[in-house]
């Protein structure tokens, strides 16, 4: 049985796989860098250990360090989360070697579903459908144009290896063939160290869906639904729900079987994801699976009622999987926002810094998966990405004002972050009618970052001039007023704090 579990990662997801193992009466190692040594899954830990400089290739990456962390914890398990190490079958083989239960699939798995190439022939042979496309990557500049003139334009350049939008390239004209695959080796090579690409035909107006996989060491394989991750700039993605809009009873039931037989295609266990592309007749077909948990878990554990990461754990001892696959239904909506600490109004550039004040969205059906704190500073080395704010309500029409509510109550000063962009989002008609794709943001780009009506030096104007006011009223008290007069003292604490945190 699995007793201490090492955390071989960082922020939110650290701290969010730590509270499911305290539930579960299990110890968890925390493991950090220089750049984290104040952060949020160190102190909440039961141990943590220095593994390194900031850099990520230094610390979060280096499976040595990580191991040697785990043996000297006396750790039973580690627990990737996602991103790092996640999908890497390398550190997984290494957990093996060592005796180390590797919370995730088998490395056989990983490896298969890994290749954008192998995984597209591993599912294709369960009767799973995918885009049409080259069986395999293209050898040449000369392979590659006459392949695209069977598939014909537009279509879709991509990297076999990794993932992230990164080796990716759109082309919908004969010019940029051979510029857009170029750049797409050139960049896929750099990411991923491997610059193989294929082609696939280009879905217009695409969606894009997700179901989330369960299964067990015993050949028990279930999908608890879909979630709609269309909400995307440049191929990351940005606002995520449950369920679709555009998704039928049948055709989820559809899609649902399929996804099940993807995963079992690589006699896949553990927690996972089938990543679909569904045009606007949902037509749909298989894009990838990550083998591994999805930064958007939380909201499928909030309509289906399970803690995704206490299954993976289960999953990891050998335990049965007790779910059942016509026992789960959906309950409500969820949807969940990511809070990045970046300036929409600059191109999205990163905004590391100190936190200077923050106040976290509360109430009913609130919850909020983040890791930074007043005084902690957001470090330059890692994704900008600070919490994800996610929501629930019994209808989607309620999930979206619940979400307006919690981003209108959010507030973070010290440095930029994306709420007021998330704000606009569900402001946006196309959003609220559930009619959007991929192109959802591009196409109300300048709904999305027109000019805010009070800028940051408008609300700083308006804080100075309340406390200005403040400090008037308390020269106006008398300091010899009688005892009586002043009122309650606790009160009268609560209000200048409540002044000052402004």
């Amino acid at each position: 049985m699995i007793e201490k579990v090492l955390v071989a990662n960082r922020g939110e997801i650290a701290v969010r796989i730590m509270r499911s193992c305290r539930e579960m009466g299990i110890r968890s190692v925390a493991v950090f860098s220089d750049a984290d040594r104040t952060s949020l899954h160190v102190r909440y830990a039961d141990e943590a250990y220095y593994i390194g400089a900031s850099p990520s290739s230094e610390s979060y990456l280096s499976i040595e360090k990580i191991i040697k962390a785990a043996k000297e914890s006396g750790s039973d398990a580690i627990h990737p989360g996602y991103g790092f190490l996640s999908e890497n079958a390398l550190f997984a083989q290494r957990c093996h070697d060592e005796g180390i239960i590797f919370i995730g699939p088998s490395i056989e798995a990983i490896e298969v579903m890994g290749d954008k190439i192998s995984a597209r022939k591993a599912v294709e042979a369960f009767g799973v459908p995918v885009v049409p496309g080259t069986p395999g990557p293209v050898a040449s500049e000369e392979e590659a144009l006459d392949w695209i003139n069977r598939i014909g334009l537009p279509v879709m350049i991509k990297a076999s290896a990794g993932g992230g939008g990164k080796g990716m390239r759109l082309v919908k004209e004969e010019s940029e063939i051979k510029p857009s695959l170029r750049a797409a080796k050139s960049e896929a090579m750099s990411a991923f160290g491997d610059d193989r690409v294929f082609i696939e035909k280009y879905i217009s107006s695409p969606h894009h869906i997700e179901f989330q996989i369960l299964a067990d060491q015993h050949g028990n394989t279930i999908h608890l639904f879909e979630r709609e991750c269309s909400v995307q700039r440049r191929h990351q993605k940005v606002v995520e729900e449950t369920p679709s809009p555009i998704m039928t009873p049948e055709k989820r039931e559809e899609m649902g079987r399929k996804a099940v037989m993807a995963a079992q295609s690589v006699n896949y266990y553990g927690a996972g994801t089938i990543e679909f592309i569904v045009d606007d007749q949902l037509n749909y077909y298989f894009l990838e699976m990550n083998t591994r948990l999805q930064v958007e878990h939380p909201i499928t554990e909030r309509v289906v009622g399970v803690d995704l990461v206490k299954q993976q754990i289960r999953i990891a001892n050998g335990e049965v999987l007790k779910l059942k696959q016509d026992e789960l239904s959906q309950f409500g909506h969820a949807i969940e926002c990511r809070i990045y600490a970046e300036d929409p109004d600059n191109n999205f550039m990163p905004s590391p810094g100190i936190i200077r004040h923050i106040t976290e969205p509360l109430g009913l059906g609130v919850r909020h998966d983040g890791y930074v704190y007043e005084g902690y500073e957001i470090p330059i080395y890692y994704d900008p990405m600070i919490s994800k704010l996610i929501v629930w309500a019994s209808t989607r029409e309620e999930a979206i004002a619940r979400m307006r509510r919690a981003l209108y109550a959010y507030k973070i000063t010290g440095v930029k972050t994306s709420i007021r962009f998330l704000e606009r989002i569900m402001e946006s008609a196309d959003f609220r009618n559930g009619k959007y794709n991929t192109h959802f943001i591009e196409k109300n780009q300048k709904f999305l970052t027109e000019e805010k009506i009070c800028d940051d030096m408008c609300e700083d104007v308006a804080i100075m001039a309340v406390m200005a006011a403040y400090m008037a009223r308390q020269e106006e008290a008398s300091p010899s007023r009688p005892m009586g007069t002043r009122g309650n003292l606790w009160k009268e604490y609560g209000r200048r704090r409540s002044l000052l945190r402004l």
